[in-house]
């Protein structure tokens, strides 16, 4: 059985999904809903990474529980250019490139949640299907979030 390796690039993916949404958070900051909505749906795969972890130890898998997280000097870096990059003539073409690539992320890990879908209902494990279930829809959220976001944003970004 499979399924331990497809738990692992789950929670591989959603492990970048969040510290990507962390990291446009960051870089976007002058713009308060990006921030704000950017850091409390990263948040979501956050507990999908615990979530997973928990689950993954019945398939052979050994994951980490806590998500990982980006501090230091690189953290603040892009803090700091945030600020000046907010008042710069091009930081809407950053936010597209940042929203194109969270959209990619999230449909990425949309996949790797069907595939895990289909596996638990092929061996019949109610516990991991529930996962799922719980899970996806979420990731479906942070999918259409971003894809609203370039919509709204990319007609002035691109035509001004």
């Amino acid at each position: 059985m499979k399924i331990g390796i497809v738990l692992r690039e789950l929670h591989r993916s959603e492990n970048e999904l969040a510290i990507d949404l962390l990291r446009a958070s960051e870089r976007h900051q002058v713009d308060h809903e990006i921030y704000h909505v950017a850091r409390d749906i990263a948040a979501w795969s956050q507990r999908h990474v615990r979530d997973i972890a928990e689950v993954a130890a019945d398939y052979g898998a050994d994951l980490d529980a806590a998500p990982h997280e980006e501090f230091g000097l690189a953290r603040t870096v892009r803090e700091k250019s945030s600020e000046l990059v907010g008042r710069a003539r091009a930081p809407g073409l950053l936010l597209l490139r940042d929203l194109r690539a969270l959209y990619l992320d999230a449909a990425g890990v949309s996949v790797d949640w069907e595939l895990l879908a289909q596996a638990a209902q092929g061996v019949q494990h109610t516990g991991v299907l529930a996962l799922t279930k719980r899970c996806h829809p979420e990731t479906l959220r942070q999918m259409r979030w971003a894809n609203a976001k370039l919509k709204e944003s990319s007609t002035q970004v691109l035509i001004s």
